[in-house]
């Protein structure tokens, strides 16, 4: 019998979803297009997602989405359910608890030490990206949203030149669930978790390490709350 967890996914309707392009395998955009979909809730725990349902959304075969399933299976992300798809993996608040300690203690000492008047200009290079954060946030645009800050957040903690933390940085990005993103869209205040990453940046143009320590600290307790769709 099929449960009504099952068949939310097609009576709630169709997901949003990107367009493919060309720049990658199919496999490839079609598991980053779900990742996205993932951390911006698009994707909710509890529902199994069908391959062929999603494929059709996506405009391709079931092939590739079910390949792209299975790597976010083994990410941890999703659960094959035998005979039906996949389900997305629930977090517990104790889970958040430590994606969110683990978060703060790679991402605020770096961020910090990185503070420097000098290195301007690369810091500024990442201005456009911070603006598409905040441009996505003013339209609604909430897959938008999660890839810039996706880039942003990537790209920033790059700059430290330790290719391990970001890799360790993205894939706790990954596993992060933003419940909290649509409501805060609606309520037209995402805009300013979106400009906490302005002012991250003027910080860092500055060259204040302080500054910019208490910054990323309050944006990291203020995502904590957008997780549990209680933001601070």
């Amino acid at each position: 019998m099929t449960t009504g967890a099952e068949r939310a996914m097609t009576e709630e309707g169709r997901l949003h979803l990107p367009a493919m392009s060309g720049r990658q395998s199919l496999r490839e955009q079609v598991a980053q297009a779900l990742r996205d979909a993932l951390v911006a809730a698009e994707m909710r725990p509890g529902v199994v997602y069908s391959a062929p349902v999603l494929a059709a959304q996506f405009g391709v075969s079931a092939t590739p989405v079910r390949e792209a399933m299975l790597d976010l299976a083994k990410e941890g992300l999703v659960e094959a359910v035998r005979n039906k798809g996949f389900r997305v993996t629930e977090l517990s608040e104790r889970e958040l608890d430590e994606l969110t300690e683990i978060r703060a203690l790679l991402e605020v000492p770096t961020v910090a030490r990185l503070a420097d008047a000098s290195r301007a200009e690369e810091f500024e290079a990442l201005r456009p990206v911070a603006l598409e954060i905040v441009a996505a946030a003013e339209s609604g645009d909430l897959l938008a949203y999660v890839n810039a800050d996706l880039r942003f957040h990537v790209d920033l903690l790059r700059l430290a030149g330790n290719a391990h933390l970001v890799e360790i940085a993205r894939d706790l990005r990954y596993r992060a669930r933003l419940y909290g993103l649509k409501g805060l869209s609606e309520r037209g205040t995402l805009v300013n978790s979106a400009r906490e990453h302005l002012d991250i940046l003027d910080a860092l143009v500055r060259g204040d390490g302080e500054a910019a320590r208490r910054v990323i600290e309050h944006h990291i307790r203020h995502v904590r709350g957008i997780w549990a769709d209680r933001p601070e």
